[in-house]
C-alpha cells in the first residue's frame, strides 16, 4: 500500500472549499441553501490526467462527479466542480462522506483523510472526508456563546439558609470539611447513595456573588427533581423541586436572582430512565400503589418494558433501581416533551435550557419533538446532549444519529476536547490535540461549535487536576488502589505545585478555545478526586487555592472582554512536538493563544509588540517550558 506517497508539500495536491466566495476549507457542515465549490490544485509532476469527486451519501451509493479542468499554472492544474444542496434531492442534508480520486493511466490514487481536513495519498480507497448538510434554518442560541458554564451537583456545592425538608430515610454527614463520600468497598458493588452533606438551591443562591466574579454566565444544576439518591439521577417526581434542595420556593428565588446577575440556569434533564422509587414506578409502594411496578392497571404500566412482569424489566444498563422509560409510548413521550410537558413547563418557568441525560439513548422522534417543543415559547433555549464521541457521525445502538441536522440538538458535552488536551499535556504531543482540534472544528456546524460544552472534568470524571497529577507523577495513580485509600489519597506540597501548572494550561485551552467552558465545582478551588464518588467531594470554602482561584478570575475576565471568544474564526498556527499556537479572529482583531508543554524554552519574536493578556504585560517574545500565554496586538 502506497501511503504518504508525497509528503514533500510540493508535489502533494491542494483541496480548497469555498462557499460564497470565502474560504471554508477548515470546516465540513453547510446549510443546506449554499453552494460549496471544490477546488483541486495538483501539481503536474504528479501526473494525473483527471480529477474525479466520489461522494455518498451515508450508507447509499457511491456517486462519482468528474471535475472539470479550469486553469494551469507554473506547474499545476486546477480541477473545480459545484455541489448544490439546495437544488438536488440527493444531496439536499444529511451526512456525506467523499473522497477524491487522481487518474494517472498506469493507476488511481485516492485521498485518504486523517483529521477530516488534511490527507494522505493512497492505492486504495480509505477514509473520506465527511461533509454534514444541515437544515438551512438551523441556529444555535446568541446568548449562550461568549459565556462561561459553571456545573453544580447541588449537594456538594454550599449549604444555604432557608427553608428545606429531612427526609427519614436519609442520612446526613455533618461534617462539610472534612467528611468523604459514601463509597462502596469495591468498584460495582451497590450501596445506597443516601447519604447527604447538605448543599442545597438556597446555598447556590448565596454563591451567585461569588459565580459572578468568575464570569459564569450560565449555571447547570445536577438534577434537582425529587429523588432517593443524592445525586438525583434516580428521578422521583419531575414535577416537584426536592425538599433537600429548598423545593419550589428556593428553585423560583434562584432563577430570578441569576437572572438579575445576567446568569441563566439549565436543568439535568433525566429523562432516559426514572428510579424504581418513584411515583411513575413505586417499587416500594412509597407513592400509594399507583406506579406501574405496584399496580398492573397503573396509567403508567406501558411506560416501561416488562420482561416478565413485574419482576424482569428493561433498565439502564442493567441497574434495577434505573428501570428505562418506554418512549415509543405516547403519554410517556408526551408527558416529557409534548406541548406543557415536563421540557417546556421549566423553560416557560425561566430556565435557560436543558442539558440531556444520555442523549445516545433517546429515540430520534423523542429528541426531534423536544427541540419543537422546547424552543416554541422560547426559541433561544439551548438543548445540549450528553455525548463522549464525535457527534457528526455517532452511531448509537445501530443507530446513525443525526443530532446536528438542524432538528435536534445545539451542542453537546466535548469530552474529545477534554481527551485530547489531556494527552497533549500527558505525552508533551501537540499533534494529538491539534487533529482533536481540527476534526471537530471541520465536523460540526459553525453555530454548534461556538456552543459546545468545553469540560475538563465532570461528576461523572476523576477530578482534572488529579489527573494532571498522575501525569506529573506516575505513583498518585488510582489503578489496582482500594476505594478506602482512594478516598483519602491527596498530593503533596510538590505534587500539587505540579499539577497546577498543567491545570493553568489546560484550562487556558479550554477557555480559548471555540466554544463554551464549562468549570465542575470547585475546580478553580484546587479540588482534587479519583473516581465517583470522590469526584464529588464538597466544596472547600475554608481551604481554597488562592493563586489558582485568581488565575480562573482573570480567565473569566479576558474571555468576557473580548468578543473574539464568542464566535471568532479559529486557525491552528503552529504544531510542533510539544507547542501549539492558534488564532481566534473577528472583525479585523486577533487573539492568539500559544501554550508550550515541551522541555525547552520556545522563541516568538513576531509577537513582541502584543500584550499577554493572563498578565497584562508586554510580551517579550520567549514562552518559557509548560506555560501558556494569550496574546493580543494593541491598537494603536
Amino acid at each position: 500500500m502506497l501511503t504518504k506517497l508525497y509528503s514533500d508539500g510540493i508535489s502533494k495536491p491542494i483541496i480548497i472549499k469555498t462557499v460564497d466566495g470565502k474560504d471554508v476549507s477548515s470546516r465540513g457542515a453547510f446549510p443546506s441553501d449554499k453552494k460549496i465549490t471544490f477546488t483541486v490544485k495538483v501539481p503536474r509532476r504528479l501526473g494525473a490526467s483527471a480529477v474525479v469527486l466520489r461522494i455518498n451519501q451515508d450508507s447509499e451509493a457511491d456517486k462519482d462527479i468528474p471535475l472539470v479542468f479550469t486553469e494551469t499554472n507554473e506547474g499545476w492544474d486546477a480541477y473545480t466542480t459545484d455541489i448544490f444542496p439546495g437544488e438536488s434531492c440527493e444531496y439536499y442534508e444529511g451526512l456525506f462522506y467523499y473522497e477524491f480520486l487522481f487518474l494517472r493511466g498506469i493507476d488511481t490514487l485516492f485521498t485518504s483523510a486523517t483529521n477530516n481536513v488534511d490527507f494522505e495519498l493512497v492505492a486504495k480507497s480509505e477514509t473520506r472526508f465527511r461533509l454534514l448538510i444541515y437544515d438551512k434554518s438551523f441556529h444555535t442560541p446568541e446568548w449562550f456563546k461568549g459565556r462561561i458554564m459553571y456545573h453544580i451537583f447541588v449537594d456538594r456545592f454550599a449549604k444555604g439558609e432557608g427553608d428545606t425538608t429531612h427526609r427519614d430515610d436519609a442520612v446526613m454527614e455533618p461534617d462539610w470539611d472534612n467528611g468523604i463520600p459514601q463509597y462502596p468497598e469495591n468498584n460495582g458493588d451497590r450501596y445506597t447513595n443516601n447519604v447527604f452533606f447538605g448543599g442545597n438551591l438556597w446555598g447556590v443562591i448565596e454563591k451567585l456573588d461569588y459565580l459572578f466574579s468568575l464570569g459564569v454566565g450560565v449555571i447547570y444544576l445536577s438534577p434537582v427533581f425529587k429523588a432517593y439518591s443524592n445525586h438525583k439521577y434516580d428521578t422521583g417526581n419531575y414535577l416537584e423541586i426536592d425538599g433537600m434542595f429548598g423545593g419550589e420556593k428556593a428553585f423560583d428565588k434562584l432563577i430570578s436572582e441569576a437572572e438579575k446577575r445576567g446568569i441563566k440556569v439549565i436543568l439535568d434533564g433525566v429523562f432516559n430512565h426514572t428510579g424504581d422509587d418513584s411515583l411513575y414506578f413505586d417499587h416500594y409502594g412509597k407513592y400509594g400503589g399507583t406506579g406501574a411496578y405496584s399496580n398492573p392497571d397503573s396509567p403508567f404500566r406501558d411506560w416501561y418494558k416488562f420482561k416478565k412482569y413485574p419482576e424482569e424489566y428493561e433498565s439502564w444498563w442493567g441497574i434495577d433501581i434505573l428501570p428505562k422509560l418506554n418512549h415509543k409510548n405516547e403519554s410517556c413521550r408526551e408527558f416529557f416533551v409534548g406541548e406543557g410537558g415536563v421540557v417546556q413547563k421549566y423553560i416557560d418557568r425561566g430556565i435557560g435550557g436543558w442539558r440531556l441525560d444520555v442523549a445516545d439513548e433517546l429515540p430520534n422522534e423523542f429528541l426531534d419533538k423536544l427541540r419543537v417543543n422546547a424552543k416554541k415559547n422560547k426559541p433561544e433555549a439551548i438543548v445540549i446532549g450528553e455525548v463522549w464521541e464525535n457527534a457528526a457521525d455517532k452511531i448509537s445502538y445501530g443507530l446513525r444519529r443525526r443530532y446536528f441536522g438542524g432538528k435536534q440538538l445545539d451542542s453537546v458535552m466535548n469530552y474529545p476536547l477534554k481527551n485530547g488536551i489531556v494527552d497533549f499535556l500527558r505525552y508533551r504531543d501537540a499533534e494529538i490535540l491539534g487533529d482533536t482540534l481540527t476534526e471537530l472544528y471541520s465536523s460540526y456546524p459553525a453555530c454548534v461549535c461556538n456552543c459546545l460544552m468545553n469540560i475538563l472534568g465532570t461528576h461523572d470524571t476523576e477530578r482534572i487536576l488529579t489527573v494532571l497529577g498522575v501525569i506529573c507523577d506516575e505513583s498518585l495513580s488510582g489503578d489496582g488502589v482500594e476505594n478506602r485509600e482512594l478516598a483519602v489519597k491527596r498530593m503533596t506540597h510538590e505534587q500539587l505545585k505540579e499539577a497546577v501548572k498543567l491545570l493553568r494550561m489546560a484550562a487556558v485551552i479550554q477557555y480559548t478555545v471555540f466554544g463554551v467552558p464549562s468549570v465542575y465545582y470547585g475546580d478553580e478551588a484546587g479540588m482534587e478526586g479519583y473516581h465517583d464518588p470522590f469526584c464529588r467531594m464538597p466544596y472547600p470554602w475554608k481551604n481554597q487555592n488562592a493563586e489558582l482561584l485568581n488565575f480562573y478570575r482573570r480567565l473569566g475576565e479576558i474571555r468576557c472582554r473580548n468578543p473574539v471568544f464568542a464566535d471568532g474564526d479559529f486557525n491552528i498556527i503552529s504544531v510542533n512536538g510539544g507547542f501549539i499556537s492558534y488564532s481566534r479572529e473577528k472583525d479585523g482583531e486577533c487573539v492568539v493563544i500559544a501554550v508550550n508543554r515541551s522541555e525547552e524554552d520556545i522563541s516568538l519574536p513576531h509577537y513582541k509588540k502584543y500584550t499577554n493578556l493572563l498578565t497584562n504585560e508586554r510580551f517579550n517574545g520567549k514562552l518559557t517550558s509548560n506555560s501558556a500565554v494569550i496574546l493580543k496586538q494593541q491598537k494603536q
